[in-house]
C-alpha cells in the first residue's frame, strides 16, 4: 500500500514519475494524482457520432488507439497512422479488434494515400497538421474533425519550469481556419476552450513532462531538479499547482 503522499519524499516522488512508461495516451495514472477539465464538446463522442456515417475513415496519429478504440460502429475501411514505434505497437494491438489498419509513418511530409480516398479524416492532438495533405485524401464533400492543443498550453507549468516563454501563436484557432482555407477546406466549426489543471505531487508533474515532451522541451528530471523542489514545496504547502490547458475543436470540409 502506498504511504501518504506527505510521508513520500521529494526523490522518491521523482523517482516514481520517473519510471511510469510513457507509451500510449492512457492518463489513468494520474488517477488522484492530477486533474484536468475536459471539452465541453466531447470529442470521442463527435467522432464516433462522424465514423458512424462513414464508409471510410482515416485517423491521423492515434497514440495507442485509445480514442479510436472507443467507436462502436466503426467504417467499413478504417485505417490509422502513427509514428512513434512503442505507440505502433500498442496501436496495433488495440485496434485490431475494431478491424483498423494501422500504418507505421512518419507525421510528415506526406500521407501515404491516394487522393481522394476517405470521406473522414479525425485527429485528437496531432503534433502536425498537415493541411494539404488533408484535403487532398479527403472526399469531395468530406469532413476533418480534430481536438487540438491551442496555443500557451500549460504555460503556467512552462513558465515555472523553464522561466517566462514567448507563446507561440502558430496553434492558434485563428490560425488553423487560415491554414484550412488556404488548403481549400470550408471550416464549418471552430470552437475553444481553458481547462483548469491540478497537479497534486511532483511526481505527476514529472511523468506528464515526460509524456508531454513539448510542454518543456528536452525535459529531464536532472537537468530541471531545482525547480521541481520549489515545485514539490509549493505543493507540500498548497495542496496542489495549478496550470491552464488549451484546447479546440476544428471541423472542416472539402468542398463537393
Amino acid at each position: 500500500m502506498r504511504r501518504g503522499r506527505d510521508a513520500v519524499t521529494f526523490e522518491e516522488l521523482v523517482a516514481e514519475g520517473s519510471a511510469v512508461p510513457v507509451e500510449g495516451w492512457d492518463f489513468s495514472w494520474f488517477d488522484g494524482r492530477a486533474t484536468e477539465e475536459r471539452p465541453p464538446w466531447g470529442y470521442a463522442h463527435l467522432m464516433g457520432e462522424r465514423m458512424a456515417g462513414a464508409a471510410s475513415a482515416l485517423d491521423v496519429q492515434t497514440g495507442g488507439g485509445e480514442v479510436l478504440a472507443t467507436v462502436a460502429r466503426p467504417p467499413a475501411l478504417l485505417v490509422a497512422t502513427e509514428s512513434w514505434s512503442p505507440n505502433v505497437a500498442l496501436a496495433r494491438a488495440r485496434l485490431r479488434a475494431l478491424g483498423a489498419h494501422l500504418v507505421a509513418v512518419a507525421d510528415a511530409p506526406a500521407l501515404p494515400f491516394a487522393d481522394a480516398s476517405f470521406d473522414l479524416v479525425t485527429s485528437r492532438h496531432p503534433v502536425v497538421v498537415l493541411w494539404e495533405e488533408i484535403a487532398r485524401v479527403l472526399r469531395p464533400g468530406a469532413t476533418y474533425l480534430s481536438q487540438q492543443i491551442g496555443a500557451g498550453s500549460n504555460r503556467e507549468l512552462t513558465d515555472f519550469i523553464m522561466g517566462p516563454q514567448r507563446v507561440n501563436q502558430n496553434r492558434s484557432p485563428e490560425r488553423a481556419r487560415v491554414a484550412a482555407a488556404a488548403a481549400g477546406l470550408e471550416v464549418v466549426r471552430l470552437e475553444a476552450c481553458a481547462l483548469r489543471v491540478e497537479f497534486f505531487d511532483v511526481a505527476a508533474v514529472v511523468h506528464f513532462l515526460r509524456k508531454v515532451p513539448w510542454t518543456v522541451p528536452g525535459f529531464s528530471a536532472d537537468g530541471y531538479g531545482d525547480q521541481l523542489r520549489r515545485m514539490h514545496e509549493i505543493i507540500t504547502r498548497e495542496g496542489v499547482f495549478v496550470s491552464t490547458a488549451q484546447r479546440f475543436l476544428v471541423e472542416a470540409r472539402r468542398p463537393a
